[in-house]
């Protein structure tokens, strides 16, 4: 093991976080602030985030993982993720403190974690953050939602022979048609966080103008078993706000079609990680 894991705390807002750093024996100049969306703390789904800290720090890139305010061990009161720009703020000041060395820090972060990450450089323009890590970004509105269960699992089942059977024995209930009309209804309508008439910019909308305008390198790694991937992926490629957006030039993207959302299962965690290394030791700079 070439990593030492040492407990770290910082203030942010008047309030105490807490988080584990791990800090390689000879460490790399680029640094991770591993974010963690909500409502979880630093250890992550079956520990996926410990996991991962603990792979890039033994290849040399200090790592940082906390809870924001209000979660696990750090005080204060609960927020999601539209609110934590301060966290991850103070958050990059405190690895910087330990590791002096440190000259670049990437953000990396899952589903809302990666939405805060892409809005917190948006909001910032942190000279700090110069590469981000964004696994299945978490764009959601009812109505994008709906359309996505109508392309990606209703159509589908409605191709499926076994299907059609449970309809003619009458296994399909009328609640279920009726949950499949109500879902279609809101597929079909406006969806209010694209609309150009909005007197404030939706978050899905300033996630696409920080995808923009980011200088730096994005690593994006999509779930092919996960709903909220197909949902961003269908996002980028209907609304005009994120018109372009899979030609950033510094785009990586890799689809992971094993993978669920927090890719729980061993052959997809190990691809996750597998990647993001990869990346960060030929990327960032």
């Amino acid at each position: 093991m070439n990593y030492d894991e040492q407990a770290l705390q910082f203030r942010c807002g008047g309030e105490s976080l807490v988080g584990i750093v791990a800090i390689p024996e000879q460490p790399q100049s680029t640094g991770i602030v591993l974010v963690v969306g909500g409502p979880q703390y630093r250890a992550g789904s079956h520990r996926q985030f410990t996991v991962l800290s603990r792979v890039l720090a033994d290849a040399g890139f200090p790592v940082l993982r906390f809870d924001v305010r209000g979660m696990g061990d750090s005080s204060g009161a609960s927020r999601d993720f539209l609110d934590i720009d301060d966290d991850i703020d103070a958050a990059i000041a405190a690895l910087q403190e330990r590791i002096p060395a440190m000259r670049r820090v990437v953000l990396w972060g899952l589903c809302d974690a990666a939405a805060a990450a892409l809005l917190y450089c948006g909001n910032n323009q942190d000279p700090r953050v110069r590469g981000l890590c964004l696994i299945n970004p978490w764009v959601r509105s009812p109505a994008s939602e709906a359309r996505t269960m109508v392309k990606h699992y209703y159509l589908q089942r409605l191709t499926e022979p076994d299907f059609w059977s449970k309809v003619v024995r009458g296994r399909v209930g009328g609640s279920a048609l009726k949950d499949l009309a109500q879902t279609i209804r809101r597929a079909a309508g406006d969806d209010p966080t694209s609309s150009p008439q909005s007197a404030e910019a939706s978050f899905q909308q300033q996630m696409a103008a920080a995808w923009r305008s980011f200088e730096g390198p994005i690593l994006l790694v999509l779930s092919g078993r996960d709903y909220t991937a197909k949902e961003f992926i269908d996002r980028v490629e209907s609304d005009a706000a994120w018109s372009g957006a899979f030609g950033h030039a510094r785009l990586t993207r890799h689809d992971v079609a094993e993978a669920d959302h927090t890719f729980s299962e061993a052959s997809a965690r190990s691809s996750l990680e597998r990647h993001t290394l990869k990346w960060l030791q030929g990327e960032p700079s």
